[in-house]
This record gives C-alpha cells, structure tokens and sequence, in this order.
C-alpha cells in the first residue's frame, strides 16, 4: 500500500454510493483518497414512465372515499423520475483505481467502473474482493477486458480452476486469519485486537 500511495498516488474506489462506508474504512486504513462512482445507466428499453407513477391503485374492500380540499393554484403534475448521470466523486486521473467490494460474481458492474475509470483518466484499475465467486464466464470476461489490470481476491471460497482461467487473478490466503479469529472467538478474547494489529506486509 505505500508503494501505491506514494510512488503512484493510488484511491480507493466505492462503485456505488451504498459502498463508501466500506470503501472509507479500506482508505483509511491503507492511508490512501477516496472516489465515488455515482448514478445509474438506463437499461435496454427501460422507460422513464416504468417507476411506478402510473400504476394502478391497488385492490382494496374497503369503499372508495373522495377527499377534496381548496389549494389556491395548480397542482403540479407528477415528473418523471430520471436516472442521474454516471459520473466519479472524487479525483482520479493518473492515478491507480482499486474497486474494493465484499463479493465479485458477474463481471458486468466492475467492467462498467472500470470503463468509466480509464475514461476520466486512472492509469490502471484494481479490483480488490473478499469472496471471488466469478461465476460462469466471469473469469473469462475479466480476462478479456483491457479495462481491469488485475484483481485481487481471498480463498473464502473454492478458486476452483480460476487462475487458469484468468492471468489477472491474484488469490490471498486468509486461512491463518479466520483461524486465528476462530481461536479467539472460542476463547473468548479481542477481536479488535487481532484486526487492529495486523502489519502492512501481512
């Protein structure tokens, strides 16, 4: 981490604004910025009307009641909801990208931030995952895609034949770690201890 952060002035990356808490905790820790991947794409055929505005009111027994009451104007009719545009929070041209995420099985969300990354300037794109799940052709798709430089996952789940499938693949043991948290948890002792303390090499 401070080979990137001082050599290569490397941020971490939330993809979604539902991420940045745990995003925050990894540039914290590492001592790096942080950037934020904001909005949404509009699927194949998705219309701005399909947000539920115009759905019927649902079936009830109970009789229909008129509610009437004077408003000095118009009431305004109700607006489409509209997607905003995908955009990065935060700075993160020439820099070295690293996607932090608890879980990677499809390829497409990383391959889209990835994309958007290398469009507004990073140098290369990480992406780092506790479980690498990479189901089906994931790990094909990753390989293919110039986009991701290299991804970084942990052996919580079975790797399989993965790195065989895909040269970008990185895996980290974590076994000493779960079973020393195990050992703790059975002892009844700190576990923010055992996270508190671990070294930048380990």
């Amino acid at each position: 981490s401070s080979g990137i952060n001082a050599e290569y002035g490397g941020v971490i990356i939330a993809k979604s604004p539902d991420a940045t808490r745990r995003a925050s905790s990894y540039a914290e820790r590492l001592q790096l910025d942080i950037a934020v991947i904001h909005g949404e794409e509009k699927n194949e055929g998705e219309e701005y009307s399909d947000d539920g505005r115009s759905s019927p009111p649902p079936q009830t027994s109970f009789p229909a009641q008129v509610f009437t009451f004077d408003y000095p104007g118009t009431v305004p009719s109700a607006v489409p909801k509209v997607k905003p545009a995908i955009r990065v929070v935060g700075d993160v041209k020439n820099r070295i990208a690293i996607i932090v995420d608890d879980m990677i099985d499809e390829s497409r969300t990383f391959l889209d931030a990835a994309r958007l990354l290398k469009a507004m300037g990073a140098t290369q794109v990480h992406v780092m995952v506790t479980h690498g799940v990479m189901s089906g052709s994931c790990p094909e798709e990753l390989e293919q895609a110039e986009e991701i430089d290299q991804i970084v996952v942990c052996n919580t789940v079975p790797v399989g034949d993965k790195l065989e499938r895909c040269n970008k693949l990185k895996v980290i043991d974590v076994s000493i770690m779960i079973a020393e948290a195990i050992r703790r948890i059975h002892n009844g002792e700190s576990m923010a201890h055992l996270y508190q303390n671990i070294r930048g090499d380990d």
